[in-house]
């Protein structure tokens, strides 16, 4: 058996992090800078609640399942776990998350790409993003040792750059409360929940794979550990970009979501520090794009092909399925992430979440009823 060392959890925490900050990281903070202005403590607070704490709860309600998100959703029942399941893989995939990817990083590098289309842009992140994942075991080592870093060196720059260089905090007319309501509300379109739940399932896999004979347990906790660190240092990130709004955001408040971070980036460094915001960008956008896909392309060949077809023609299917709303643009994107789907959907997920851990925790076995109210108050919400 193969020991796991510190540096293995070192290693796997970044790449945690690097899994869960993707496209939509890099402007939902800036965003709450903005917004909040010299409110920022409660804006953020809100945020961190909905951005940070449900994933670092998603990961303990993985680690109780030992990786086994099947277990976790088929406690509703094997044909509503099996539709929950189905729907939640979908966001992930084709339907919002890896699409939004593609849009977010298009519209971010347009400027420094300006004789690339939106369709040659999207054949060529995604067959990255193919090249990137079709060695399931090596994605770990790969996000870990190279892609974090370079993600946290170049997004530290602009941080570090930015509050050396802010001198004039955006002032606002919001109330604290409202801060506070509205980026708890925004913290939900990251999808970290979801991406928490899958994310970590994929890790202790491979962990399982990497580490033969291990102890389930020691895997459990060296995964719990890991994502600690890597929920940890996005917590950092998340404050750190949202003071780049407050200080850097004056006058970007009806600018396109999209275009926060490049805009935010260039008041900081200057159009000499493009390539660093481009290093940012597509680190950002690739490494999450490389999770999402093996969580997608997994659960197509196992359950929906039934290991009849091998990972990577999987991984090709899944890819393509992406292109469709990848082509529509960011805005369409955007429409479907702040809708019905996440604003009904992640309630229900929140509450499966919970009980599922008061479940392995204290033994509290009531789960369908209690999903089934907070669903339907959550949908007459939405529509009222």
């Amino acid at each position: 058996m193969k020991k796991v060392f510190q540096s293995d959890v070192l290693a796997i925490g970044l790449a945690i992090f690097s899994m869960f900050f993707g496209a939509g990281n890099l402007m939902y903070p800036i965003k709450v800078g903005i917004d909040s202005g010299d409110k920022i403590i409660f804006g953020m607070s809100g945020f961190l609640i909905t951005a940070i704490i449900l994933p670092l709860l998603g990961l303990l309600a993985m680690i109780l399942f030992e990786g086994d998100y099947k277990a976790f959703f088929f406690r509703l029942g094997e044909i509503p776990g099996k539709l929950i399941l189905l729907i939640c893989i979908l966001i992930v995939g084709p339907l919002i998350a890896i699409p939004r990817i593609v849009t977010l990083s298009y519209t971010m590098m347009s400027p420094f790409i300006p004789n690339i289309s939106l369709v040659i842009f999207t054949a060529l992140f995604l067959g990255l993003t193919f090249i990137c994942t079709y060695r399931e075991s090596k994605i770990v080592n790969l996000l870990g040792k190279y892609i974090s870093p370079a993600l946290l060196v170049s997004l530290s720059i602009i941080i570090i750059k930015g509050f050396l260089t802010g001198t004039n905090m955006i002032q606002t007319s919001i109330t604290p409360f409202n801060a506070f309501k509205e980026n708890f509300w925004r913290g939900y379109e990251t999808l970290d929940l979801l991406g928490a739940i899958f994310f970590s399932s994929v890790v202790l896999h491979i962990l399982k794979k990497v580490y033969i004979g291990a102890d389930s347990k020691k895997l459990a906790f060296v995964g719990f550990q890991a994502g600690v660190i890597g929920i940890s240092l996005l917590a950092l990130v998340y404050i750190g970009m949202s003071n780049l709004g407050l200080y850097h955001g004056l006058g970007l408040e009806g600018i396109n979501s999209g275009e926060l971070f490049r805009e935010v980036s260039f008041r900081v460094l200057g159009v000499y520090g493009a390539a660093i915001i481009a290093t940012a960008v597509i680190m950002a956008c690739l490494s999450t794009a490389i999770a999402l896909a093996v969580v997608v392309a997994e659960f197509a060949q196992v359950d929906l092909f039934k290991n009849k077809i091998n990972y990577a023609h999987s991984l090709i299917i899944v890819l393509l399925s992406c292109v469709p709303l990848s082509l529509y643009g960011l805005d369409a994107v955007l429409k479907l992430t702040g809708g019905v789907i996440t604003y009904v959907g992640y309630p229900i997920l929140i509450t499966l979440t919970l009980l599922n851990i008061a479940y392995k925790l204290f033994n509290f076995k009531p789960v369908k009823l209690p999903v089934l109210i907070v669903g339907t108050l959550a949908l007459i919400s939405y529509f009222l």
